[in-house]
């Protein structure tokens, strides 16, 4: 559990700095751009594997309850709610078109999505960590780019040609994940 809380700490953290402008700028100004990407990298993937290490050691260790979701009527919820995540997360990086700009910050979408559909199935100590660690990090993200002012891409009329992709490439990566996710991640979606 260490591991995972110090991964946490770690992603988040460094995620969180992007968000304290002056405190992001005087570390640029510090240490110059391409060191302060390289050091942003190093401790993002340092952090994700942290997660991924932490989390894998949890699991084999057992999971601790702390509640039992009632996943007849979570399920349904949960996968619609991960195949939106996988349509935003496609949104991010697709050309402009009515989803994206009506989503605003799709990847912060995206990762608010996946983060609660995990929660709704998942009543483990180590799920509510890791799914609502992300959870509350998408919707400060999220707050603090609204008191910024960056509202994300301008409104677009009617759906284009790109949203239907959006919709496509999501879809397909949604099934493909449904599909796999037990190979890739170990265990069976119920």
């Amino acid at each position: 559990m260490t591991l995972l809380i110090l991964g946490l700490v770690l992603f988040l953290g460094i995620h969180t700095l992007t968000t304290l402008r002056s405190t992001r700028a005087a570390a640029i100004g510090r240490l110059g751009e391409g060191a302060y990407k390289g050091l942003y990298s190093l401790v993002s993937a340092a952090g994700l594997v942290l997660i991924v290490w932490g989390f894998a050691s949890y699991r084999s260790a057992g999971y601790i309850q702390i509640w039992n979701p009632p996943v007849a009527i979570f399920h349904p919820i949960a996968l619609a709610l991960l195949w939106f995540a996988f349509v935003a997360l496609a949104a991010a990086y697709s050309p402009p078109g009515k989803i994206k700009a009506v989503l605003r910050h799709p990847m912060l979408v995206a990762v608010k999505a996946w983060a609660l559909s995990h929660l709704l199935v998942n009543g483990d100590l180590g799920s509510m960590l890791l799914f609502g660690g992300l959870l509350a990090w998408a919707v400060y993200d999220r707050i603090s780019l609204k008191r910024r002012g960056d509202m994300g891409p301008p409104p677009v009329d009617g759906f284009k040609p790109a949203d239907a992709i959006v919709i496509v490439i999501g879809t397909v990566g949604y099934v493909a994940v449904m599909w796999l996710h037990e190979s890739l991640i170990g265990v069976a979606v119920r």
